[in-house]
Order: structure tokens, then sequence, then C-alpha cells
């Protein structure tokens, strides 16, 4: 019996807020059931995206899969609002929002709000990540790499984080959404909002890593059943298509290479034909309910993510070697 060609597997991680829960899902069952041809080198995300990635990554450096999905399970329920206070303070939120859409309510900076939110969300990364240990694990040169995926606010620059810049900043930048959180300072690099003004997730950058296919868990919708007519239909529409847009791109320009190398216009031996492939979180979600923590929705979230991975490997493996694509 001949030996398994191995694929080398990248994964890029959607942002979305509390959507992110389906991504938390997708990868549990990744990690608990990993395609005997896969090794995974390298995962990268944007906001909810890049803090699952996060946990994801932390197992693997560890050598400890299982590990990753105690921590993603735990780490939703800790940002759950479990708590009757804090079932109130979701419900609020959800209510602010809806007012909003309808221009009800004036707009509040977070410069005016209190910082509470911010200093639960670190407490919560610093709960279930240490990063001076894993920049030390990702040291390993066979480690596999983590990117995440931020904007430099005063300069307007792209910036992706790994290895030694790796800080709890980093993961709070990326999910600093500006009417939610106020920037983030990362030390000796710069202010910074949330990746979704990007690259979302990071996906050209993964090439680098000489991956043969890369999989992007999508929680934007790319399909929109009718014409949206209400102002709060537009503007889900609007920002699920703002949120997808930098994803086309990134997308566009593998595509691209992929079409030079078949023509054989493409000879530069640092390129060669990536497979890139989808796992969508294909439900009709009003955009407020990414800020929804109920932790009954969480959970659904995720369970789906689990089911929808299930069917993504089946499939996948029953597919022949050769081209092919697998958009679920």
């Amino acid at each position: 019996m001949g030996t398994i060609a191995r694929k080398r597997v990248a994964v890029a991680c959607q942002g979305g807020g509390s959507h992110t829960a389906f991504t938390a899902g997708v990868l549990q069952g990744l990690l608990l059931d990993t395609p005997p041809d896969v090794d995974i080198i390298a995962l990268s995300g944007t906001s909810g995206g890049a803090i699952c990635a996060a946990l994801a990554w932390d197992g693997l450096l560890r050598g400890d899969p299982r590990r990753a999905c105690v921590q993603l399970e735990a780490f939703w329920e800790s940002m759950s609002a479990g708590e009757p206070w804090d079932q109130l303070a979701n419900q609020a939120l959800a209510s602010i929002t809806r007012l909003r859409e309808l221009s009800i309510l004036p707009e509040v900076s977070p410069y005016h709000m209190p910082t509470w939110g911010e200093d639960r969300f670190r407490e919560a990364l610093l709960q279930f990540l240490d990063f001076e240990e894993l920049r030390r694990l990702a040291s390993n040169p066979d480690a596999p790499v983590f990117k995440v995926g931020a904007v430099e606010v005063l300069s307007g620059r792209f910036e992706v984080f790994q290895g030694e810049d790796l800080c709890v900043e980093c993961l709070m930048a990326s999910a600093a959404i500006p009417e939610l959180f106020r920037a983030i300072t990362v030390p000796g690099r710069g202010v910074y909002w949330d990746g979704l003004f990007s690259q979302n997730p990071p996906v050209r950058d993964l090439l680098v890593h000489d991956p043969d296919e890369i999989w992007v868990i999508q929680i934007n919708s790319m399909t929109c059943a009718k014409v949206p007519t209400e102002t709060h239909e537009i503007l889900d529409r609007r920002n699920e298509l703002a949120g997808n847009l930098s994803l086309m791109q990134e997308l566009a320009i593998i595509d691209a290479i992929n079409r030079a190398i078949e023509r054989g216009a493409m000879t530069d031996p640092r390129y060669k034909l990536v497979q890139v492939e989808r796992i969508y979180l294909d439900r009709a979600l009003h955009y407020r309910t990414k800020l929804d923590r109920r932790p009954e929705f969480i959970r659904e979230l995720m369970q789906y993510g689990q089911n929808k991975w299930r069917t993504f490997a089946r499939e996948r493996a029953r597919v022949a070697t050769g081209e092919r694509r697998v958009d679920r």
C-alpha cells in the first residue's frame, strides 16, 4: 500500500463578531478529526476569527488539539451573556443598535464611554492565552504560523502581526470595532482598529508558507435572496458586501496566479497552484446579531460549525485526486 500524499493546508478565518462562534465550531471539528492527509501549516484571522484561530494555534503549537477544542468552548462560554446583569447589557446593546439603524439615537463615541468592555476582553484573552509562551513555542521553525490582521488608524497601513510581534494588544486591535471600542495601541507599532477594514482575513500572506490548499472559513454571506428595500435590509447587505470586499480581492490575486501558472505565463518557482476551498456560514442572520451574546445563540452557531465541518470533510474525502473545489 502506498503512502498518502500529504497536503500542506492553511486556514483563514474571517471576522464577524459573535458569528465567529461558527468558526470556533468548524475549528473544533477540524482539530478533533483532521483528515489523514493534512498538515495544518498556518492559520490567519481577523477580529473574532483571529481569536478563534489563536486558540486553535495554541493547541497545535503544544501538540494538543483536544486542549484547543476545550479552550474554544470555554472562551465562548466566558464571552456569552450568562449572568443576569450581562443578559440585560446584551439586550440593551441590541436595542440601541436597532434604534441607531432607525436614526432615533445619536452616535455615541466610545471615547465618551467607560472601558469596562475592553478591560473584560483583555482579561479573557490573557486568561486563555499565554503570549510569552506562545512566542517561545512559535520560534520553532517547524511550528505552524499564525497571522493577525489589523489596520493602523493614522497611516491607513494594513498590518499583519505574527511570531515575535504577537501580544494581547494585537488581538485586541484586530477586534477593535471603531463604533464600540477605542483604538488599541500596539507597543512600538502604532494605533490600530479592527482588521475588518484591511484584510478580512489575511489570505495572500499565507502563500509564503507554501500551502497546497487554503481553507477559508467565511462568515459574511456572498448572496442575497432579494433586493434590499428597507433601511435595515440595506445596511445589512452593505455590511455583508463591505466585509467580503477585501476577501474577494485576496482570492482574486490567488486565482490570477493559478491561471498564469496554468497558461505557462508564471514560471517563478516561488509560486505553485493553490487550491482554495470555503466553508460558509450560510444562514440568513441579521447584521446586528454579530453583537448578540445569548448563550443559546452562541451554542447553536458552534454546533452548526461542527456540522458544517463534518459535511466538508466527508465531501472532501469522496473527491478523487485532481482539481476540485468544495464550497460548503
